[in-house]
């Protein structure tokens, strides 16, 4: 059966798969839409399968198409990985893994800075809470979330100290006078963080504190939702820095409490390895603008 089905009519269902439309899988691929429907057309009758239920206005996929679309963007993926391994571009890539609220809130504003002082080098970012695995070669510098537990093979760098302190929007900062006020104010959790509400509260010797009345799996969705005035959150000031710089978060008690000072985010990349020059220059950049404040 796959001797029967070429890789052109594989690659042409999955652009129309992923864009919903003949007329734009033509516009992507640079073919007429006569010849993406008679490429599906091929496709579904090689298969033996329907692919794609067809109305006057668009095309919708069937389950069967919905399950040789996974398998295809994954084997087009690795195919993509595979061309990068071997390619001479390689060379000017740098693949960085990044925890979720870091891309966000520190990297990604930071990004254009990095590309316009190193003009020729691509950075392609992937976020997620897992740690990277340099063993498969996908990627050439993690910056993570809690220092490392395994560091054989690799140079880590902190990131600097964090303040972990309560953080709201001026309106509701005017309605706190002092910590013990939080008692009655609507508290943001965020679930990853290292430092709790009931950690921030014993320090300052409040008791236990009150049920958080919302939750967020990243930090930066609990930060957007301060500065959107829903409540008070216990967040770190430098994956909140453009809110506080821009006024959009303020510290209610800056001064008047314990606050949690730590190192929460560390930058690793293997000591050795055909990218190690690319993962360098990114780690002393991202230690001078994290020093200096940018």
């Amino acid at each position: 059966m796959l001797n029967m089905i070429s890789l052109s009519s594989m690659r042409i269902f999955e652009s129309a798969a992923r864009l919903g439309s003949f007329r734009a899988a033509a516009e992507e691929l640079r073919l007429s839409p006569s010849a993406i429907s008679h490429a599906i057309t091929r496709l579904e009758r090689d298969l033996g399968a329907s692919l794609f239920e067809r109305t006057t206005r668009n095309v919708e996929l069937t389950l069967a198409g919905q399950t040789l679309l996974t398998h295809a963007s994954n084997a087009f993926e690795e195919l993509r990985r595979g061309v990068e391994l071997i390619s001479s571009k390689k060379a000017q890539l740098l693949r960085v893994h990044c925890a979720p609220s870091f891309a966000a809130q520190v990297l990604s504003p930071r990004l254009p800075l990095f590309l316009k002082e190193n003009p020729g080098i691509e950075v392609r970012f992937a976020a997620s809470t897992a740690y990277a695995r340099f063993v498969d070669g996908l990627f050439d510098a993690d910056i993570v979330y809690g220092e490392p537990l395994d560091r054989e093979g690799l140079i880590v760098i902190p990131l600097g100290e964090e303040i972990v302190a309560p953080l709201c929007s001026p309106e509701v900062a005017r309605r706190l006078d002092s910590p013990r006020d939080l008692l009655r104010q609507p508290l943001i959790r965020s679930d990853l963080k290292r430092i709790q509400w009931i950690d921030w509260f014993e320090a300052n010797d409040l008791g236990r504190p009150p049920a958080p009345t919302m939750s967020f799996d990243r930090s930066f969705l609990a930060v957007d939702a301060a500065a959107n005035g829903l409540g008070v959150a216990l967040e770190s000031d430098v994956l909140a820095r453009r809110e506080l710089e821009n006024g959009k978060l303020v510290r209610p008690f800056a001064g008047r409490c314990r606050d949690t000072r730590y190192i929460g985010h560390y930058l690793a990349y293997p000591k050795s390895g055909s990218q190690r020059r690319l993962a360098r220059i990114f780690a002393e950049w991202l230690t001078r603008i994290m020093q200096s404040g940018i």
